[in-house]
């Protein structure tokens, strides 16, 4: 006969069997486990404690270039030009330009300049009140088009290499459309241009929005604002689940330096422009525009078949903003027959950041460049006169240039 607790088993003849719950085992686990929390604990106290180097965009460049707020980076070349055109990178207005140059070892701007690409980017700098009434038109017509005009009369080049990402990458499909005579080769990373899709919560509530209202209201969007609105697109991974893994990397000094440079870049938010911000969400958005040829932009209607030259359509397959729907449609709508899409495994920003995306992503720019470097992508003669003819309208008059 034999009587149970919940610890043991009791036989007839008194005797004892080992516990069922071993107590012993769970005790030596969690101390072993403490000591090993007690340690980690200690190691990250030395990390937090320590010099940590967090300082972003700290590849070498000089301001050659300036017009209001807006700047001009040039890089210093480390390596003998292996593709004789500049490439000029126009990253999105949201969020600032140096996550492309966010930490050494990780930065594209250091890739592409070990590969031998002369290289610029625009610095949208931080609007203020008097930028609240600037739209599209100027900034692709007046700020994009006489950056480019400045590096090719720098370079002593008739066209440039454009790059654009995420909103800035729009901003380049647009210029290039208005500008084909201007732009050698076009590369776009995670651009929206159609935005009449159901994936993604951002194209979903921006169809709500109303433009008007707030860009009355505020004046210039602030950036914080947007910021918040981003986070709430996935707060759980967003808002918890990347603090958490913060705090079970305490110890890990590399991953602590490149979590408060990341840190830094999301909350270094530029306010948006206000009417810029109005014709975004209610041309793109709401309207669904640009894909469909119907867009204005400084009285001259955007035709994707104007963009005759070589395009490369790069965009991430878990990228929750601009997701692949937003993106894989330009290269059919567009008046060249050189174009490539790329799918990357990756999101938003992986892109840019990851370790495994940048093994692929500027090595396969640089030889898609160079493989082209030398084309001429044909203007159509009627697309000639018409750009020939083309006033532009100038609205800004403030301009300070720097050899």
């Amino acid at each position: 006969m034999m009587y149970s607790n919940s610890n043991s088993t009791i036989k007839g003849d008194g005797s004892m069997t080992q516990p069922k719950i071993p107590v012993d085992l769970i005790m030596k686990n969690l101390a072993k486990e403490t000591e090993s929390v007690q340690k980690r604990m200690d190691k990250a106290a030395d990390v937090l404690l320590d010099d940590l180097k967090t300082d972003i965009a700290t590849t070498p460049y000089e301001i050659v270039y300036q017009q209001d707020r807006v700047k001009l980076k040039h890089y210093k070349p480390i390596k003998t030009k292996t593709v004789q055109t500049p490439l000029l990178l126009i990253y999105a207005l949201i969020n600032r330009e140096t996550m492309l140059d966010l930490s050494p070892g990780r930065s594209v701007v250091e890739k592409f300049l070990q590969q031998g690409v002369e290289l610029y980017m625009v610095d949208w700098g931080y609007p203020t009140r008097k930028d609240r009434y600037l739209g599209i038109d100027d900034h692709v017509n007046v700020y994009i088009n006489d950056i480019v005009d400045f590096i090719r009369e720098r370079e002593k080049v008739p066209k440039i290499n454009l790059m654009g990402i995420c909103m800035g990458g729009t901003f380049s499909v647009i210029y290039s459309a208005l500008h084909p005579e201007k732009i050698q080769n076009l590369i776009t990373t995670v651009t929206p241009t159609s935005f009449d899709i159901d994936t993604g919560l951002l194209n979903i509530w921006m169809r709500k929005v109303p433009a008007d209202q707030i860009t009355d209201n505020f004046g210039n969007i602030p950036g914080d604002m947007l910021n918040f609105g981003f986070l709430l697109l996935n707060p759980a991974r967003l808002m918890i689940d990347k603090y958490v893994g913060f705090f079970e990397c305490l110890d890990d000094k590399e991953f602590v330096e490149n979590f408060i440079r990341m840190e830094k870049w999301i909350f270094d938010s530029p306010d948006i422009p206000g009417e810029t911000f109005r014709e975004f969400i209610k041309d793109c958005f709401q309207e669904n525009l640009l894909i469909q040829n119907k867009m204005v932009v400084g009285g001259t209607r955007v035709n994707l078949k104007m963009l005759t030259m070589p395009l490369l359509n790069i965009y991430g397959k878990f990228d929750h903003l601009v997701p692949p729907e937003a993106c894989e449609q330009l290269t059919g709508k567009v008046g060249s027959k050189d174009t490539e899409d790329m799918c990357l495994q990756t999101g938003h920003i992986g892109i840019y950041v990851s370790s495994k995306c940048q093994r692929e992503f500027t090595p396969k720019i640089t030889q898609w460049l160079m493989e082209r470097d030398k084309q001429t992508a044909k203007v159509p003669k009627a697309v000639v006169s018409t750009l020939k003819s083309r006033t532009p309208k100038r609205r800004i008059t403030t301009k300070i240039a720097k050899n």
